[in-house]
């Protein structure tokens, strides 16, 4: 059945490879489940059916990846999203947390509107083929300073903006004792070394009392207190119009980067640099937004964290089927999700990052105007803190590159109109 549905042999996987790499994708990204509660509470939202929302709007979008588009990839409440909703909107502007979610439910079905006229397709296939490689690249930069910030490793220095933390303290030490794992265990080419590194580095936290354990089994919270809560009062007006343009282009930007970014390192890409059946994908995204808002939690993203599932082998639809349901499951679990602290999931996060830096090996640095752009893309993600940023960076500096250096021809109509939306976004 699963190799019929999902056309495993046809993508070079088998059903434990795949079920192996959602139960890894899961748990780098498990996370969400109570980070994203914790962001969005600080509106007045109840913390427990924001953890209902949270797994249900992950499942039914990660499911609509499985069974609709067929691809290999996660979707969750986006970090980012989900802070501009409550410290911006709500907590910053002084609208009610009902608004935010009705901008998040407008976002969600102007992206429906988007893919299906093929507008999202059109800006994904706009990307030059080096400027989709870099952002492989860079995505990994960027997955990999979040580990090393979940464990500890960097962190603030006022003087200098990072530094070093306490190599010597807990989470810098169950983090580098999950990248030895890991790193041991792929070299002898160990299934579910990922995976492995994980549990791992949990049992040690327990140990070293870095993570509890609380038990295992509760009951899913009601959503009442969230369901439906949309506000229609100030849809026209101009703070409306600022919210939702920025959680579209956010959005936009992140979900696109994320995509090529991982499918490039999967080899998803044909040989025109185009990822077949990127539309469904998008729909999943919209669909996810649009159902979440009704939910009750900020704006669904496909997650970066999804590297970690396809370097495990991850190919088809049948990996999302497993972390969608995963998050079902987690409604009733979600004591012993929970517990993996973040200094454990930090090692994979590092060496999937690793992983996914070798497509920069495919760009052309010996031409200028490929290679500037490719390497400010990939730089500003992680020092931003944005994928998108990076994407903006990469895409403006290599269309003024063509323009200047009388290849204009070489760029395309639809990359010059997103270049001038990037501009454009920065004198908003």
């Amino acid at each position: 059945m699963f190799e019929k549905f999902f056309k495993l042999s046809e993508h070079g996987t088998t059903v434990k490879t795949e079920i192996l790499a959602g139960i890894t994708t899961f748990l780098t990204m498990g996370y969400i489940l109570i980070v994203n509660p914790i962001i969005l509470s600080k509106t007045g939202m109840p913390f427990g059916a924001l953890i209902t929302a949270t797994a249900l709007s992950s499942a039914i979008a990660t499911l609509v990846m499985a069974l609709y588009a067929n691809m290999p990839f996660g979707l969750a409440p986006g970090m980012g999203l989900n802070a501009f909703f409550a410290f911006t909107v709500v907590l910053g502007m002084g609208y009610s947390w009902e608004f935010a979610l009705t901008a998040v439910f407008l976002e969600g079905v102007i992206f429906l509107i988007l893919t299906f006229l093929n507008v999202r397709e059109a800006i994904v296939n706009s990307i030059p083929i080096n400027l989709k490689y870099a952002i492989s690249a860079g995505i990994g930069l960027f997955i990999a300073f979040i580990g090393l910030q979940g464990a500890s490793i960097v962190v603030d220095n006022p003087a200098v903006l990072l530094g070093l933390g306490d190599m010597l303290s807990v989470n810098p030490l169950i983090c580098v004792f999950g990248v030895l794992v890991i790193g041991v265990l792929h070299h002898k080419k160990v299934k579910g070394a990922l995976m492995i590194g994980i549990l791992s580095s949990t049992v040690l936290a327990l140990i070293l009392g870095a993570a509890k354990f609380n038990g295992i089994f509760s009951a899913p919270a009601s959503l009442a207190p969230i369901f439906f809560k949309l506000d229609f009062s100030n849809v026209f007006s101009l703070d409306m119009a600022t919210v939702l343009f920025t959680f579209l282009f956010v959005d936009m930007f992140d979900t696109v980067g994320t995509l090529v970014g991982v499918a490039s390192k999967a080899n998803m890409l044909d040989s025109d640099g185009k990822l077949p059946g990127v539309k469904k994908a998008l729909f999943a995204d919209a669909v996810g937004t649009t159902v979440g808002a009704l939910l009750g939690t900020c704006t669904v993203t496909t997650y970066v964290e999804s590297a970690a599932g396809v370097e495990e082998g991850g190919r088809t639809g049948l990996t999302a089927l497993v972390i969608s349901g995963l998050f079902l499951l987690s409604l009733f679990i979600s004591p012993l999700i929970t517990m993996v602290p973040g200094a454990a999931t930090a090692p994979v996060l590092i060496v999937v990052g690793l992983f996914m830096l070798t497509p920069i090996l495919k760009v052309d640095f010996a031409d200028f105007t490929e290679g500037l752009p490719a390497f400010l893309a990939m730089i500003i993600m992680p020092l931003t803190y944005s994928i998108s940023e990076g994407i903006a960076f990469g895409i403006i500096s290599y269309t003024a590159l063509k323009l200047c250096s009388g290849r204009a021809k070489e760029v395309s109509v639809v990359t010059y109109i997103v270049a001038l939306i990037f501009i454009g976004k920065f004198f908003m």
